[in-house]
């Protein structure tokens, strides 16, 4: 004798409550994240204080506003600033120069020295004024 049930359960899945859930999870996590990356802490920087130099440089790479080039108060070519500071460091045991920048030289201009000493495996110092 065989029995069947007259009733047979067909189970659906519904994925409409799903997208909803994600949906709003998404929404909160991208809320969330971008007001944790803004910083609530208020930190001071250093400023210079009556600090001696530790590292003798030999070289002093001096950037005007309008983009020009002074390796030791002589007026260089932005083309020949790199062949300038590694042929003159070469010969000098301590292989650094320090960037003095005037406060309203452009970025790219400090960030071009920055460039040639991570080149050549110079060190460098930037210069500030003591306060």
């Amino acid at each position: 004798m065989k029995i069947q049930r007259r009733n047979k359960a067909h189970p659906e899945f519904s994925l409409a409550a799903m997208t909803d859930v994600i949906l709003l999870m998404l929404i909160f996590f991208m809320i969330t994240s971008s007001a944790a990356n803004q910083s609530a802490i208020d930190v001071k920087l250093p400023q210079t204080g009556n600090v001696e130099d530790n590292i003798p440089n030999p070289m002093t790479v001096s950037v005007k506003p309008d983009g020009s080039y002074y390796v030791d108060d002589k007026p260089i070519a932005r083309e020949l600033v790199e062949q300038t500071i590694v042929s003159d460091l070469t010969s000098k045991s301590a292989k650094s120069f320090t960037i003095r920048a005037d406060e309203n030289t452009m970025h790219k201009d400090v960030v071009f020295l920055m460039e040639i000493a991570e080149k050549h495996k110079l060190n460098i110092a930037i210069a500030t004024v003591k306060e």
